[in-house]
């Protein structure tokens, strides 16, 4: 056995144990012989237990670097990417996968990556590839059908769907994917299959998958009392899962209100690109309006990234709890923003093809991040969704996110946050006046065009008879809206939550309006 395998040994050892700075000391001594990728990727993992942020994101990138990976390293390397949020490096990283040496687990994983960053058709082949070895994998099929419906193959997405009942029926995805696939009939339905599939004994987050799936096909059926029920258990399954507590996000706020925000970077230059970020609570209408503006050909419609949240992580070298907590906000009071812009930049700019002048950056949690955004990007456009309050919060309770708000579960917590949401955007506008303009959902949906006539001003647009028509650059949607958004811009005489205004009433007395 030689001396690298010895210390492989020892520093795997070491880091099973949790002796992480031991685990380091060796895998470092392996690297003084020269980059070993594997190495590298171990490094990336113990800098992240320890706690340096970029030290792990550094490694990982220096692995990513190195030529003549094998398949199961470069999935690994892969992953760690995707941790760190480095899409440019996952962008040029997949095509560089032999395809014909994966096994299905591994075309799957590298699928996974390349959805993530938007690439929706090759996700789909490489899907594809692994169903031609193993038709029979169901996790594969149920991966394929919400590709599908992100490209809005709604058919395809289904045919998908039931395929994957044929091997794995108990996969309680599969009921909440398929019935937000479309509206529910008396004809066609998947009720008494929900309900029993509910009865057999299953863990609370699959539970809660079948609850939400059943509350949405009882709301299209009009059963207004059973929707209630369904979703009472369903938030009730998916708060127990969650870690939130109000007096933490009341804290974060008042920390925010409180920190430093007058300063902008001075050294922007021409960036070449001009960021639009599209801020608000979600289910908002945020995605309603990114389709719009890629109406113009000149905007890039890029989804939602969380690349400028990782720049600040990258240069804080902290991983902060959640999408923001009270230590980042702590330390960007000596943050560099200049090195901010600069890692958001390179984390973007890929995206960008010929003639394209902008790029939607459209995750509505950038709320929190308006003034840090303003700081490190003045160039930066900022789109607020403003829709109304009961309506935004109904959508939120009724929607299974994938953890990424966890206040929404509960009605008092829900109107809490909102009400918090809502200060902390009049406090932006406050302290940067005319830099975030407030679009409403209502007007955006009465009068399209000339709301977004406003928009494309605000944003040093040309605005096109195309901005009005979502339908009419629709290519990919990976969020919650990807059916809804695919429909024309139609305005509601009846707002979707009056039929559940009893249901609603702690949260209607919360926020503080009439029940």
């Amino acid at each position: 056995m030689n001396d690298v395998v010895r210390l492989m040994q020892a520093a795997e050892r070491a880091a099973a144990a949790g002796n992480f700075n031991e685990a380091r000391r060796g895998f470092l001594r392996v690297l003084d012989g020269g980059e070993h990728a594997e190495v590298l990727v171990h490094l990336s993992y113990i800098e992240s237990k320890i706690g340096s942020y970029r030290a792990a994101c550094d490694y990982a990138l220096r692995a990513y670097a190195l030529p003549g990976l094998s398949p199961a390293l470069m999935v690994k390397v892969l992953n760690r990417l995707r941790n760190f949020n480095q899409t440019w490096a996952l962008h040029e990283l997949i095509p560089r996968f032999d395809v014909q040496r994966l096994d299905p687990r591994q075309l799957h994983a590298v699928a996974a990556q390349a959805s993530y960053i938007g690439d929706q058709q090759r996700a789909l082949d490489l899907l594809d590839l692994a169903l031609s070895r193993q038709p029979a994998n169901a996790p594969v099929l149920l991966a394929r059908a919400q590709i599908n419906t992100f490209l809005g193959r709604f058919d395809e997405a289904e045919h998908d769907l039931r395929d994957c009942m044929m091997y794995n029926k108990s996969m309680a995805a599969i009921w909440w994917t398929l019935a937000r696939l479309r509206k529910q009939t008396p004809e066609s339905h998947h009720v008494d299959e929900l309900l029993r599939e509910l009865k057999a004994p299953r863990p609370p987050g699959e539970r809660a998958f079948l609850a939400f799936a059943l509350h949405k096909e009882l709301d299209d059926l009009g059963d207004v009392t059973g929707a209630c029920e369904a979703l009472t258990l369903g938030c009730k399954l998916k708060r127990a899962e969650l870690k939130y507590s109000t007096a933490q996000s009341r804290a974060l706020m008042a920390r925010l209100k409180a920190a430093p925000m007058t300063e902008v970077a001075t050294e922007a230059g021409d960036r070449g690109f001009t960021p639009v970020f599209i801020v608000g609570m979600f289910r908002s209408g945020t995605t309603l309006l990114e389709q719009l503006l890629g109406g113009n050909p000149a905007m890039l419609n890029a989804g939602e990234l969380h690349d400028f949240v990782t720049s600040m992580r990258y240069v804080a070298d902290y991983q902060s709890t959640g999408f923001l907590d009270e230590e980042m906000v702590r330390r960007a009071d000596a943050m560099d923003f200049n090195q901010v812009a600069e890692h958001y930049v390179r984390g973007v700019e890929w995206r960008l093809e010929p003639g394209q002048t902008h790029l939607t950056d459209k995750l509505p949690a950038n709320f929190f991040n308006v003034g840090y955004i303003l700081r490190a990007l003045p160039e930066a456009r900022i789109l607020h969704m403003v829709r109304d309050p009961v309506e935004t919060c109904f959508s939120n309770l009724r929607e299974l996110f994938s953890g990424a708000s966890p206040y929404s579960y509960d009605q008092t917590e829900l109107a809490d946050f909102y009400l918090m949401y809502q200060d902390l955007m009049a406090h932006w506008h406050a302290t940067f006046p005319g830099r975030v303009l407030d679009i409403h959902y209502a007007d955006l949906t009465r009068d399209t065009e000339g709301v977004m006539r406003r928009v494309a001003a605000h944003c040093g647009l040309e605005f096109l008879p195309t901005m009005v028509d979502p339908q009419s650059r629709v290519q990919s949607v990976a969020t919650a809206s990807a059916v809804q958004v695919r429909n024309p811009v139609t305005v509601r005489d009846v707002p979707k939550w009056e039929p559940y205004r009893e249901y609603l009433k702690p949260l209607i007395r919360r926020l503080g309006l009439q029940s």
